[in-house]
């Protein structure tokens, strides 16, 4: 293993570590407020969720699991007149629910896509968006899913993963969230480099984005030759 994988390893290890240990930190004083964090509050963060994704206008974005289309929608108003987000979904109510609610919004496309993929053509996708719904894919099919997503987005783009801490969730909420390491490992498996894992402010809920190694190695590296050919 060479010595910059070692070193991005061990910056991964502090980051899920420091990200616990915020996550009980805020746990702890939420329960003597009295009041809760967690539930749907991510949503009240969605101006600085959109601000992290990075999009630019006219990409191309798929919103995995689009439920009634509510970020396709917050997506959408980043994206311009030019830009296209497949809001996908397995139940063709949920799909039809999509097309009606935002008729209005050009740029959101609902489809019917299977549970296995995507759908989309090799390259197609900017951005692959999955809030609340990769606790949903079937077990032990998590890795190959990423492996997918790795061939239908393009080099440069990433994946944006939205999921309940699982440090944080009690009850039945535990069984719809889940572990910031374990989605690491199974990113990493799968060839994808966590670029940041975060939670979103006031909530209980992480945002984990990959990106591909060789791409983001490669973007690296085009910097530090800009800043070297200043500096001569």
């Amino acid at each position: 293993m060479s010595k910059r994988f070692r070193v991005g390893s061990v910056i991964v290890a502090i980051l899920f570590l420091s990200l616990a240990v915020v996550g009980q930190q805020k746990e702890r004083s939420g329960s003597r407020g009295g009041g809760s964090i967690g539930g749907k509050g991510y949503r009240e963060a969605a101006g600085y969720v959109v601000k992290r994704l990075g999009l630019r206008r006219n990409s191309v974005v798929v919103d995995i699991g689009a439920g009634d289309g509510w970020w396709s929608s917050k997506i959408a108003e980043k994206l311009g007149p030019k830009g296209v987000i497949h809001a996908g979904e397995v139940d063709q109510k949920k799909v039809d629910t999509i097309k009606e609610k935002w008729e209005a919004v050009p740029q959101i496309k609902p489809y019917l896509c299977p549970t296995d993929g995507t759908g989309l053509k090799e390259n197609s996708c900017d951005l692959a968006f999955i809030s609340k719904t990769y606790h949903h894919f079937d077990k032990d099919t998590h890795v190959d899913y990423l492996r997918h997503l790795k061939k239908v987005v393009k080099p440069s783009g990433r994946v944006v993963i939205i999921e309940r801490h699982a440090d944080l969730a009690s009850g039945r909420g535990k069984k719809h969230a889940w572990q910031p390491g374990l989605l690491g490992q199974q990113a990493e498996q799968a060839g994808w480099m966590l670029l940041r894992c975060e939670l979103i402010p006031g909530s209980d809920h992480f945002m984990a984005t990959l990106v591909k190694p060789e791409a983001f190695a490669e973007k690296l590296s085009r910097r530090l030759t800009r800043r070297a050919q200043k500096v001569i």
